[in-house]
């Protein structure tokens, strides 16, 4: 393959300075006396609640556990202890992980040493919630010990991006403290945090602030202030000390948060993850200071979002956000390969509509999930071992998979965070209902008033139409069953044991079915899945995805094939997760993200009519 030209994060943040002038933890469960200035919201399962079945789902799991497990914990501290002014043995990882004290290099090896370690931790204290198993929790533990061995002011003096990296590490903290069961993980953030806070700028700075003067080159302005605010009120709500309620205060970015509450698109040109990510930390203003200002901002910048968003969910080509009503989507089909940062963008997409749809119950929000989790992420080629890394989602009609051309992208983090975190999309509860959200193979126990009940999904969705859940319960129990119905779903139906339920099943909403629920009782929802066109914008209507329920069926071969509307919405299934369309000319295969290897594709057709 022909060398691509990336643009990564440094040549996108530099643009994204000329246009304007993190990771967090997930939304787990809030506790109430934390939340009482909100409405009530929707609570995600524990991780351990949630078995998943989908073989889709497990295997980038295990993937990422296997790679994130054989690290050698050396070379993971060795950057932590270099910039602590320490003896360092053991190898380099390599790439961004790096430590390079000089500019930055044209490879880009070192240039966010250790971003990683605390989304690595995280996620391995994550991992541990779902399993179990002990060496997930003994890595964690002995990787807080050695990292507290390093901390130092002098680590965050030397750091490109020290608001970037202590959020990261604020959330493996947590985790550890939360998932992991770490005794000494608060101790160890204290710790961290007086050392980060010197070496901070007092409030959320605007990407491209020289607020570090004895620095004289660019990328040193770089750092994403902005994004701190949510696992600081984190911290606070699972006990961390009041400081950290007043820190998130503090670091609150009301400059982007004011315009967007008013409804005025302040998104055009800003760093496309990191600002989504930034909405994160509004909405935990909202249910942190109960400030309804920050969660209209959230709302607002989701309609926003989706404006400006592609048929299979993403959004942010070459890593910008942009203006509504823009040419940019249309013009980036041709222009680059770089359209959607796929991991990072969909950790902060999955958060941000998982706070959105606890506190509004609002369909939508799910709908969008389940678009970006088919279409981007579960395809996403898998993380190796030497750092190789899925990073862009390509979009372009000379679309193809490809690694980061650096070891141990920002992306690299994400991932592992992202395979944990299915779990907490799928289903919520709320006193005496239950939600299922998302339709994957998976079984929810959910213990109510000394009864549990245990939901179990089968079926082929997305693939094949049909849903079946099966409850088994210790004992008859009276309860809403939740259902999302899609927005595409017209024609949708739900039965219960054979016959057909009198509750309206409305595209777009939630349809509950109340009743005493027994042992044995069987749902089948079926959801049907028609062929649809879906115009990038409606200034270029002719230029079109295809779809089968919520996925994107990509157009398998070199450049854009001569098609007819017509032929598309007559392509038809001809196996597992392959379509087939009847051309004049031949026969044009489409297959779903998810199974997308190494072939060349396009998203986007421009069919006659």
């Amino acid at each position: 393959m022909p060398p691509r030209r990336e643009v990564t994060r440094r040549a996108f943040l530099k643009s994204a300075t000329v246009a304007t002038t993190t990771m967090a933890a997930p939304s787990f469960w809030i506790p109430r006396a934390f939340a009482t200035k909100t409405v009530p919201g929707l609570e995600p399962f524990d991780y351990s609640d949630v078995n998943l079945h989908s073989d889709l789902h497990e295997k980038q799991l295990r993937e990422t556990q296997t790679v994130l497990m054989e690290l050698s914990e050396d070379s993971l501290l060795k950057p932590f202890r270099q910039m602590s002014g320490q003896a360092a043995p053991g190898d380099d990882l390599g790439g961004w992980y790096n430590y390079d004290p000089g500019e930055l290099r044209d490879d880009w090896t070192g240039f966010a040493p250790t971003a990683t370690f605390g989304q690595w931790v995280s996620a391995l204290s994550r991992m541990y919630a779902i399993s179990g198993e002990q060496p997930l929790r003994e890595k964690v533990l002995r990787l807080n010990r050695l990292y507290a061995q390093t901390i130092s002011s002098e680590y965050y003096a030397r750091n490109r991006f020290p608001a970037y990296c202590y959020d990261k590490l604020v959330c493996g903290l947590i985790d550890s403290q939360r998932l992991a069961h770490d005794p000494e993980a608060f101790a160890i953030l204290e710790r961290t945090t007086q050392a980060a806070l010197p070496q901070l700028p007092g409030h959320a700075v605007v990407h491209g602030t020289s607020w570090r003067p004895h620095r004289k080159t660019e990328d040193w302005n770089w750092d994403e202030s902005y994004t701190l605010a949510e696992n600081l009120f984190l911290a606070y709500h699972y006990g961390a000390g009041e400081k950290y309620r007043d820190l998130g205060k503090q670091y609150l970015y009301d400059a982007y948060y004011d315009k967007l509450a008013r409804g005025e698109n302040d998104m055009a040109g800003r760093h496309a993850y990191s600002h989504v990510n930034s909405l994160c930390s509004a909405m935990q203003a909202y249910l942190t200071l109960g400030s309804e200002k920050h969660f209209r901002a959230a709302k607002n910048a989701f309609d926003m979002l989706q404006a400006q968003s592609f048929a299979t969910g993403g959004w942010g080509p070459d890593e910008l956000l942009r203006k509504t009503n823009s040419d940019d989507l249309f013009e980036s089909l041709n222009r680059t390969h770089h359209s959607f940062e796929t991991p990072c963008g969909t950790y902060a997409h999955f958060k941000l509509t998982r706070y959105l749809l606890r506190f509004t119950r609002d369909a939508r929000y799910g709908d969008s999930m389940e678009r970006v989790m088919y279409n981007t992420v579960l395809g996403a080629k898998p993380l190796q071992s030497d750092g190789h890394t899925f990073y862009y989602s390509d979009y372009n009609f000379k679309g193809k998979k490809f690694y980061h051309g650096s070891g141990w992208p920002c992306c690299s983090g994400t991932l592992p965070q992202v395979a944990a975190d299915y779990r907490l999309n799928s289903y919520f509860h709320y006193y005496d209902s239950i939600y299922v959200n998302l339709y994957v193979p998976s079984s929810v126990r959910w213990v109510r008033e000394s009864n549990q009940v245990v939901l179990t999904q089968k079926g082929a969705y997305p693939f094949e139409s049909e849903v079946q859940i099966e409850i088994a319960a210790s004992k008859p129990s009276t309860f809403a069953l939740n259902l999302r119905i899609p927005a595409w779903a017209e024609g949708a139906s739900v039965s219960v044991n054979g016959k057909r339920v009198g509750a309206s099943v409305t595209p777009q909403t939630f349809v509950s079915v109340r009743r005493e629920w027994k042992n044995g009782d069987r749902i089948e929802l079926e959801l049907p899945l028609r062929m649809r066109l879906e115009p990038i914008d409606a200034r270029h209507p002719q230029t079109v995805a295809l779809l089968s329920g919520p996925l994107v069926l990509f157009a398998i071969g070199e450049g854009t094939p001569a098609v007819t509307g017509k032929e598309l919405l007559a392509t038809r299934k001809v196996a597992a997760q392959k379509w087939q369309a009847t051309l004049a000319n031949g026969m044009l295969d489409f297959l779903p993200f998810t199974a997308v290897e190494e072939q060349p594709y396009t998203t986007y057709l421009n069919p006659t009519a």
